[in-house]
């Protein structure tokens, strides 16, 4: 399937494709579109939007996008719900509800102004993600 959302990836844009391919598309194809853009291109193309305004899987009240794919598709993995607060918090600025948000923000700043082109950032900042989930399931284990 193809997936679209903006271009210039951040905290969600990088959590959701790292989601979206480890548990619901291996096989997923990214589009980063102008903002501009991505409903059309999404239309034309029957890709996915997300992290868009008034997406079904984009931020919903106080829920980012990620967390919105999470419930979308069910995923109940301790994990990743673990997982899911570390991001909303760092993608909603929200830094003083989870205390590894403000090192996931600056992470991805870093990252973005190392890789500025949004599927080599992805590519890059997937292994900061699989960290994190392997981290995220030992802290769960222990529950």
């Amino acid at each position: 399937m193809k997936w679209i959302t903006r271009s210039h990836v951040h905290v969600d844009r990088v959590a959701c494709p790292w989601l979206i391919t480890r548990f619901i598309d291996s096989e997923a194809e990214f589009l980063f579109v102008p903002r501009c853009s991505v409903e059309e291109i999404a239309k034309s193309t029957g890709a996915i939007p997300y992290d868009i305004p008034n997406a079904e899987l984009g931020h919903h009240g106080d829920e980012c996008s990620f967390v919105s794919i999470v419930k979308k598709y069910e995923l109940t993995d301790k994990a990743l719900i673990r997982m899911s607060k570390i991001i909303n918090a760092a993608d909603t600025d929200s830094f003083d509800k989870d205390p590894i948000a403000a090192g996931i923000e600056a992470i991805a700043v870093g990252y973005s102004l190392r890789y500025p082109e949004d599927l080599e950032n992805l590519e890059h900042q997937f292994y900061v993600y699989d960290a994190l989930y392997a981290w995220c399931r030992m802290q769960t284990a222990k529950e």
